[in-house]
């Protein structure tokens, strides 16, 4: 299982929000099929067919717990699978 893998799995089984790496959690997203714009320090993430933007920011070298929250939310709303 890859590291994207297991961080996926992290996310989806609601493990620890405030330790996720902002880097990681970038990297998976654009894994995901996401498309990303970079705004200053603002990570700007979207999809074809996802109504949601997903706005991420650094804090510490990590993603904040709110925003994985809602990374987690679109990612079960929409049915978002890691493929190989």
């Amino acid at each position: 299982m890859s590291k994207l893998e297991k961080l996926y799995e992290h996310i989806l089984m609601r493990k620890s929000d405030s330790n996720v790496s902002f880097e990681s959690l970038c990297a998976l997203l654009k894994r995901l099929g996401f498309d990303e714009r970079v705004k200053g320090d603002h990570h700007i993430f979207s999809k074809n067919d996802i109504e949601e933007i997903i706005n991420l920011q650094p804090k510490k070298g990590k993603g904040k717990p709110y925003q994985v929250k809602q990374v987690r939310t679109i990612l079960l709303k929409y049915q978002i699978r890691f493929k190989d």
